[in-house]
């Protein structure tokens, strides 16, 4: 006797694109307009045509410096005195077009140019600045190690009276949301809006980014660490003390050296991920508006903790665009132990 054919049942997982994810999370935002999943689709646009633009590099000859590109004060030279490569370049005019159009958006801020893009003031309609590092990690693009694009979503004070740089500055300005994107064996893009971390992948075939995991959450604890340990003569004696310990306990070193694949590995696998300030950076090295700031927020939406050493990351009032924090982030009680570690 056949059995019964049943059907299966439908749930939010299957098949969600990115567009229809976002559509479903302004049901937790009664007063939305639609402007912020506005400039979601925009970030889509970009970091899909970036990833095609990573997987024809070498066929591209786009592999190298951006010699003679007239970016800070030496050709070929950005603003964080740092070499530029060709794909920096690309990825920056790429994500500018892509969100230059967008009536809501006041301002682009990039890593790789000094000043931030000014589109228009509140009084036009512009209530959003929009973080981004293009194309972190690039060094290593032209040995396929994994790469992405980080990027986060301020919205800004409500005084018209305040515009440009200082507005993106405020006091009053609140992250609305975070992700970056990792171009890798597979495109992925994380996302948080403040109401946990999701994750999606870019199906080539139909050309959109698919829900694959939802409501990411850290393990409280690890034994993996994320550290550049060339550097391990010049880190705080607290970073020191910690990494001794972390080597008599058996922890395991995982290392890329692409701030995005190191964190992707740190949210789906636990541990933490450090870049301590060191004796030549006392500062810290990575950026606050569009590295550090963007990851704490996603990582803190997994259940984890992201610190500077001295307190959150996300209570740092920014003073500069272009400031640079200590980051130490991943598993609650793997940073937890850090910190004790820092305050002895």
């Amino acid at each position: 006797m056949s059995q019964p054919q049943t059907t299966p049942a439908w749930t939010d997982d299957n098949l969600m694109s990115l567009q229809s994810h976002i559509l479903s999370e302004e049901r937790h935002h009664p007063s939305a307009t639609g402007d912020f999943s506005w400039i979601l689709s925009g970030i889509s646009l970009a970091t899909k045509t970036i990833a095609s633009k990573v997987r024809r590099a070498r066929i591209e000859d786009v592999i190298g410096d951006a010699a003679g590109r007239p970016f800070g004060e030496r050709d070929g030279i950005n603003v964080q005195g740092e070499q530029q490569l060709k794909l920096d370049v690309i990825a920056n005019e790429v994500i500018k077009a892509c969100l230059g159009s967008r009536a809501n958006i006041a301002a682009l801020v990039s890593e790789e140019d000094q000043e931030p893009t000014i589109l228009r003031n509140r009084e036009s309609g512009g209530r959003y600045a929009v973080f981004f590092d293009p194309l972190d990690g690039s060094s290593n693009i032209d040995v396929s190690v994994g790469v992405g694009t980080i990027f986060g979503i301020v919205r800004l004070p409500d005084e018209r009276r305040v515009s440009g740089t200082e507005a993106i500055l405020h006091e009053k300005a609140t992250v609305a949301a975070a992700g970056y994107v990792l171009y890798g064996s597979s495109t992925v893009m994380v996302l948080t809006t403040g109401n946990g971390v999701d994750m999606f992948v870019l199906d080539q075939s139909i050309g959109a980014y698919v829900l694959v995991k939802s409501k990411i959450k850290l393990p409280d604890s690890r034994r993996i660490y994320s550290i550049n340990e060339a550097y391990a003569s010049r880190f705080p004696a607290g970073v020191s003390r910690w990494l001794q310990w972390a080597h008599e306990n058996d922890y395991t070193s995982r290392y890329i050296g692409s701030m995005v694949a190191d964190v992707h590995r740190t949210l789906l696998k636990g541990g933490v991920f450090l870049y301590p300030q060191t004796n030549d950076r006392p500062e810290g090295k990575l950026r606050l508006l569009y590295e550090a700031m963007p990851m704490a927020m996603i990582i803190e939406q997994a259940g984890g903790a992201a610190v500077t050493g001295s307190g959150r990351i996300l209570d740092v009032a920014p003073e500069a665009l272009h400031q640079r924090v200590p980051v130490i982030l991943g598993s609650k009680e793997e940073v937890a132990h850090i910190q004790r570690c820092l305050d002895n």
